[in-house]
């Protein structure tokens, strides 16, 4: 049986072969987009080349990249979603296209992994008639012809999303399924935005599993795309061929193709087991929790498939550069959170030791011979996982205290949970087992009326990504913040006009602002940027907050880049008569608390994009 190691080095090797040059996966950490906290999919790193600019490596590139995904964290536990995965990938940019694709991944998978292609099922793009773009009868004939080759006569369905499977290989599905772009369906495209059809591949587990049956699923007619958990989605061949523009979809001179395949989920199908985490990949991390525990996996395999992944999921990124640290905000936020979750778990589990670093260890083994970096960068990962595992554990020791003055009387209200979980950082479902043993019955529905509260006042801090990068009310970051309107201000008055914030992005120790020029800052504009800023700041300006319409912000000027990402009102800050922005705050009171302003750095985000660096000191 081949390891998930070979199947990777299988792909890498079979698309050498086919021209292509092996490229390294890139950090999960983006380096050039302050919007987003981890790479979560193989295409991010090549967007720029897939937009036009040259490769230095050519036109055809293969690789294996490390990825990231946490809005899928929840559901954490099925067979096959992850936290940390490796997306698998080909690239052609302006060369090949659909007619070698196609056959060229079906090569891969049936004559170099030997998957049965009987049990496996493609899908293509509907079409949209309102937007004249039409269904991909290319990519059905092509698929026709393969699986031919291997004696399979392949019908292609419509609808089967009311229909079922229909005797069908080859399944239309419509925008939501099978198009691509970085903006979704056709319709949210900006103008001049490429995008297009894809086609992907579907491996068959077998109705005899019953995962349909045993689902939400189970009234509904079952298909590739229904995602009951019988059909296993292996990959995904974007056909990126059109460009929106003001008259419509226009075929594109060079047409890009974005292969991307999971390696677990391929390694999966390959092994022939049902769940990612009986796979290679996971097989000695689930051993590990079961030899701590002293309990079987299958027996307990939600906990045992959160702890194996959240902990995976947290040393891989701890490795990246041993930099990043378990905090309350940006990539650190998600750090703590999946060691906690994962710590929490093995409380459940009845595991009485320190063992988030034993874990590491078999992810490192696991993964050491393809990405170094993990080896190189291990005592970081274990001191940071075995710091963070006892700290949750005072977090957790402290909350049981607070649980038993609270339930003296046998009572405890949803606003009792909710700031055992607000202030202690107890997460409900412990407070709910406490209260089960007790025989106690918690209001959720105060629980969670508290919890919309909280989530509401913090809604700056979840979006500020998008409103300034403000991660927390430390007093020297409020200054850094209150720097950045002052920043943007001199930025328009020094380069013009044009300049608008793209992203930014602010720790206690300095500032990082994205904006918009295309060109290189001279040293003479930065020098004046600087001393424009500091004369601000000298100025001793007033800063003032009122609430407005986005409509009366515009009507007085204000500037605001990302108003679509607030609510009716919002809030537009004033310092003095030099700045009028909107913003979602906090910020200092009075631009002469800030200090000197100083520019540490200015260099290239993206293409058209440039990033400054500066401190406050």
């Amino acid at each position: 049986m081949l390891t998930a190691n070979q199947i990777r080095q299988k792909y890498l090797d079979f698309f050498k072969s086919k021209g292509h040059q092996i490229i390294p996966s890139a950090s999960l950490v983006p380096e050039n987009d302050p919007t987003l906290l981890f790479v979560n999919s193989g295409m991010f790193p090549l967007v720029p080349f897939l937009l036009g600019e040259k490769h230095p490596l050519g036109n055809r590139l293969v690789d294996s990249q490390k990825c990231i995904r946490t809005e899928d964290i929840d559901e954490v536990g099925d067979n096959r979603h992850l936290t940390f995965f490796e997306m698998m990938g080909n690239w052609s940019l302006g060369d090949y296209f659909k007619k070698e694709q196609l056959p060229w991944i079906f090569e891969f998978l049936i004559k170099e992994l030997e998957l049965d292609p009987n049990k496996l099922y493609v899908s293509v793009y509907r079409g949209n008639e309102k937007l004249n773009i039409p269904k991909d009868s290319e990519a059905v004939q092509i698929w026709q012809d393969i699986f031919k080759s291997v004696g399979i006569e392949a019908k292609d369905v419509d609808m089967a999303e009311e229909k079922g499977l229909q005797n069908g290989k080859i399944f239309y599905y419509p925008d939501k399924e099978n198009w691509w772009s970085r903006a979704g369906v056709p319709e949210n495209m900006p103008i001049g935005e490429p995008g297009g059809p894809d086609s992907e591949m579907y491996y068959d587990q077998g109705a005899e599993l019953k995962f349909h049956e045993n689902s939400q699923w189970k009234d509904a007619p079952c298909h590739p795309a229904c995602d009951c958990g019988r059909f296993i989605e292996i990959g995904n061949s974007v056909f990126m061929q059109y460009k929106k523009t003001d008259q419509g979809f226009e075929p594109l001179e060079k047409k890009n193709i974005d292969f991307g395949g999971g390696l677990e989920r391929i390694t999966m199908v390959t092994q022939g087991v049902t769940s990612a985490y009986e796979t290679d990949l996971f097989t000695p991390i689930i051993s590990k929790i079961a030899d701590l525990s002293n309990l079987e996996y299958q027996k307990n395999i939600k906990a045992f498939r959160i702890i194996a992944d959240h902990l995976k999921a947290a040393t891989m990124i701890l490795s990246e550069n041993a930099q990043i640290t378990p905090s309350n905000t940006d990539q650190g936020y998600i750090i703590r959170r999946l060691i906690r979750r994962a710590v929490r778990y093995g409380k459940q589990l009845g595991i009485k030791e320190n063992f988030c670093t034993q874990i590491a260890e078999e992810v490192i083994t696991i993964y050491q011979d393809h990405f170094p970096e993990i080896k190189k960068n291990q005592e970081f990962v274990k001191k940071q996982l075995l710091q963070e595992e006892k700290k949750f554990a005072k977090t957790l020791e402290k909350g049981e205290k607070e649980f038993i003055k609270m339930t003296q009387d046998n009572q405890l209200s949803g606003q009792e949970a909710f700031i055992l979980f607000s202030t202690y950082g107890f997460p409900l479902e412990l407070t709910q087992e406490l209260a089960q043993e007790k025989n106690i019955k918690i209001d959720l529905d105060q629980f969670n009326q508290e919890m919309q509260k909280h989530q509401e006042l913090s809604r700056q801090g979840a979006e500020h990504k998008f409103k300034g990068g403000l991660a927390d009310q430390e007093e020297q970051t409020k200054k850094l913040h209150t720097a950045t309107h002052l920043l943007l201000q001199a930025l328009r008055q020094t380069l013009g006009d044009h300049v608008q914030q793209k992203g930014s992005n602010i720790t206690a120790e300095r500032l990082r602002f994205d904006f918009n020029h295309n060109q290189k800052l001279t040293p003479e504009q930065l020098k004046q940027v600087e001393n424009i800023v500091n004369q601000q700041i000298q100025s001793e300006l007033p800063i003032s907050c009122q609430e407005m319409t986005v409509d009366e912000a515009k009507a007085q000027g204000a500037i605001g880049v990302f108003e679509d990402k607030y609510g009716d009102k919002v809030k537009v800050y004033k310092m003095g008569d030099y700045s009028k922005e909107i913003c979602g705050g906090p910020h200092a009171d009075n631009t002469a608390e800030l200090g000197k302003f100083k520019i540490k750095k200015e260099e290239s985000s993206s293409a058209g994009i440039r990033r400054i660096k500066a401190i406050l000191e």
